[in-house]
């Protein structure tokens, strides 16, 4: 079968491997979507710059898979050819608290190991999985949509859960990427009135069809301008996706009092002074 291999230095390599066979607990996915992540990007991709966690092993790449099931090893139950399916791109231990809580990402065992970084990922014809990663894929969904849900929707959620967003809120969203974009969809989906924000036009019209209310471009004048937006009050919700001191700023500045602010993006710092922009105006 043919994979991808990322060597770094912004190059790819398709190359030729065996087809796995599924043991115990395992499944043989045959491949139908696989995504590219922002993280592809910045830690393998360019230059191989990750550790721990992110630390590329040279394995096939692709940690936003979804297929359709080609074969079921032993005591494999719930799943069988033919079954769409959604691989969620950990496999953690599966005995820390962590794992038991469902939060497979935080395991912290030498153990753990993530789709297309430690162990073979999508970018594949075949994906070799164990049972416990996979989620079945609704036939309402496509295959693409199966392949958004784990890493860059999943996400998104994450930000809206910890936000407790609702149809009461309006929700900023800075950064319109992959991630943003899901924030947007997820967001609007809750009922809540979305601002978007970014500094690329395209992507504040892929947000607006998303379910933006109201898209901006960054930079100076967009605190003044959410304020106008939400007769003066700021957002009860800010949620950063760009990963920008910037993004991150905004995200603050733009709250109001009592507001909940979550950082998604990662990488890069910021810096502010939390007495006005966090304690006085008492964020989450």
């Amino acid at each position: 079968m043919r994979g991808v291999i990322l060597p770094g230095r912004e190059r790819v390599e398709l190359k030729e491997f065996d087809r796995p066979e599924p043991g115990h607990g395992q499944v043989l996915v045959k491949m139908k979507a696989s995504g590219l992540c922002g993280s592809d990007l910045r830690a393998i991709y360019h230059e191989h710059t990750g550790s721990g966690a992110e630390r590329y092993q040279n394995v096939i790449a692709g940690h936003e898979p979804s297929g359709r099931v080609e074969a079921v090893g032993p005591g494999v139950g719930g799943f069988g050819p033919g079954d769409r399916v959604v691989v969620y791109h950990i496999l953690g231990c599966g005995r820390c608290e962590e794992c038991t809580k469902g939060f497979m990402i935080g395991c912290s065992s030498p153990e753990r190991a993530a789709y297309g970084w430690q162990r073979d990922g999508g970018h594949a014809d075949y994906l070799l999985a164990e049972a416990r990663t996979l989620l079945p894929l609704p036939d309402e969904l496509t295959y693409t949509d199966g392949a958004l849900v784990a890493c860059g929707f999943g996400t998104a959620y994450q930000g809206i859960l910890r936000a407790g967003v609702s149809g009461r809120d309006t929700v900023l969203v800075v950064g319109l990427g992959p991630v943003g974009l899901g924030a947007v969809m997820l967001a609007a989906s809750s009922g809540a009135e979305v601002i978007g924000v970014d500094l690329i036009p395209e992507r504040l019209e892929l947000a607006r069809d998303a379910g933006a209310a109201h898209v901006l471009m960054g930079g100076e004048g967009a605190v003044e301008e959410i304020r106008d937006l939400t007769d003066g009050r700021g957002t009860e919700v800010g949620m950063d996706c760009s990963g920008s001191a910037a993004g991150r700023r905004l995200c603050l500045e733009a709250a109001r009092d009592w507001g909940r602010v979550v950082y998604i993006g990662e990488g890069g710092s910021v810096t502010f002074e939390p007495s006005p922009l966090l304690l006085h105006k008492q964020l989450t």
